[in-house]
């Protein structure tokens, strides 16, 4: 463009210099062919210009598309190992939960264990009690038997309570408090 410039500037500067002399149709062609000529020289050159940035924005697309292809390259890399660092999580996450699941039948059996005792230990307790309170009675009652039979054997009791009816004959006051006690 530049060259453009300069060079219309140049035929400018030249047809006023011209202008002063006489300009005759053989300088105007001459000039004319020189501008042609001139003209041809900047075509090639802005071709060979415009070939040359056709060419550096070739090379620098291609440039590019290799740097993005590297940069792809490495970004799938890296998701890959983001991918099997989540694959380990997961499977550390699966033990885990694993490990909860014993922890939970664990607990469930140990429960269940303590239900047994607590079970087994309130039968033992009833029937601790149950035979106390059975044998207590058996024992009283046995022990009362046992009393009477030793009074009656013995029989001093029966003998006092003979001697009383005896007495009781004689005595009116005396009979009225064994009718009382149901003993005459």
């Amino acid at each position: 463009m530049k060259k453009v410039v300069s060079l219309l500037s140049v035929l400018i500067f030249t047809l006023s210099a011209f202008a002063e002399e006489k300009i005759t149709n053989e300088m105007i062609y001459l000039k004319l062919i020189e501008i042609e000529k001139d003209l041809k020289v900047l075509k090639a050159e802005f071709k060979q210009f415009k070939e040359d940035t056709n060419k550096r924005f070739e090379e620098l697309r291609d440039d590019m598309n290799r740097r993005f292809e590297l940069m792809q390259i490495q970004i799938d890399k890296r998701f890959e190992q983001i991918d099997k660092r989540f694959e380990q999580i997961d499977k550390r996450f699966e033990q885990i939960d694993k490990r909860f699941e014993e922890v939970n039948k664990r607990f469930e059996d140990m429960f269940t264990f303590l239900w047994i005792i607590t079970g087994i230990f309130t039968t033992l307790t009833l029937g601790v009690i149950g035979f106390a309170f059975w044998d207590r009675r058996t024992i009283i009652r046995k022990a009362k038997e046992e009393t009477i039979e030793t009074l009656e054997r013995e029989g001093k009791l029966r003998n006092l309570i003979e001697a009383l009816r005896e007495l009781a004959k004689e005595d009116k006051k005396l009979a009225e408090v064994l009718r009382q006690y149901n003993l005459l």
